[in-house]
């Protein structure tokens, strides 16, 4: 059974290969919609395609934007991912995912329409404050 937490929610923590917030831990990357948090498969960047991304696609009237942490450091998208996010979810941002979470618990707190996409980082655990 996937894990599913069915509303957005802060994240207090991440890092080690995963997140934790609203009580629940979580191993892997993560999809952040209006209507729950769940696991999402990439795990690196350049493995990204455009699949990844389909399921935001049935929401995208529900959000404003859509931020997307690529890891530990800020990476390019592969180009069919580029091209394919311009065309359906041209509101989009391009960050890691430690800037992604900063900027995520932000826009979460204004009460403002976000979504994300982060991809785990494995290195030491950090404070998202």
């Amino acid at each position: 059974m996937e894990k599913f937490l069915p509303r957005q929610a802060t994240i207090e923590h991440f890092g080690a290969g995963g997140f934790r917030f609203g009580g629940m831990s979580h191993q892997g990357s993560l999809l952040i919609l209006p209507s729950g948090m769940r696991a999402w498969q990439p795990t690196a960047t350049i493995d990204l395609t455009p699949q990844d991304f389909s399921g935001l696609l049935t929401e995208r009237a529900s959000f404003d934007f859509l931020l997307i942490g690529t890891g530990p450091t800020m990476s390019r998208l592969p180009p069919a991912v580029s091209t394919f996010l311009k065309s359906e979810l041209p509101r989009f941002d391009i960050m890691s995912t430690s800037a992604a979470i900063h900027t995520y618990n932000i826009v979460l707190a204004e009460k403002r329409r976000i979504a994300a996409a982060l991809i785990l980082v494995s290195n030491a655990v950090e404070k998202a404050s």
